[in-house]
């Protein structure tokens, strides 16, 4: 197999560390690394608290199971990001409760959910679309995500929660609580004059 137990144990410890800050509740979420045309992922129905290293599910690239538990019924949400972002090497999905809560606003922009209210958010997560409703698993959300990921590595989901493709897993969970922590703030501030960062100061930080 491609993973070594390092890479294991991390992708254990770092869903462990999510779950424990309560950033995705019961047996929601899932982490995947991708390295040499596999992918390790998280199992189907089990909760990021309390994954085995040696039970991960590994799979090829096209989705084909090649070893561990049977994964997540969002992988392909994940291989579609990797398809669209060949440079990513981890992806993350949280249902994380402030994030999940703006998803069912009615009034969010498709193009962008959320603004740019500190530079941490412009550094790690930069632009937000809005993918449509659609039931989890199923073919229709797999093609929204994989329209939208042409132009994005993050995504926020609406009814259902965010997803980010990083470099590694550490950035890719960095993406996910900072959509989780600016949705927070938004939230906080909605209905309140606010100034967050302008489109220039924003494009700035993105660029560095």
């Amino acid at each position: 197999m491609t993973f070594s137990r390092a890479d294991r144990d991390l992708l254990v410890r770092i869903g462990a560390a999510l779950y424990d800050r309560g950033l995705t509740p019961g047996r929601t979420g899932n982490l995947s690394l991708a390295s040499h045309g596999q992918v390790l992922a998280t199992p189907s129905g089990v909760s990021l608290g309390r994954l085995d290293p040696e039970r991960l599910s590994v799979v090829s690239v096209d989705g084909t199971h090649l070893g561990g538990d049977p994964p997540t019924k969002e992988l392909p949400l994940h291989l579609a990001l990797y398809r669209n972002h060949p440079t990513s090497r981890a992806v993350a999905h949280l249902h994380s409760t402030h994030a999940v809560a703006v998803s069912c606003l009615e009034s969010l922009s498709e193009f962008d959910a959320l603004p740019t209210i500190t530079p941490y958010y412009a550094m790690r997560v930069g632009r937000l679309p809005v993918v449509d409703y659609a039931a989890p698993g199923s073919a229709h959300l797999l093609s929204l995500v994989e329209s939208l990921a042409v132009t994005s590595r993050c995504l926020l989901m609406r009814n259902h929660g965010s997803i980010a493709a990083a470099a590694d897993l550490e950035s890719a969970a960095d993406a996910v609580e900072e959509i989780e922590e600016t949705s927070r703030l938004f939230l906080m501030l909605e209905g309140r004059r606010s100034r967050p960062l302008s489109d220039e100061q924003a494009a700035a930080i993105r660029s560095e």
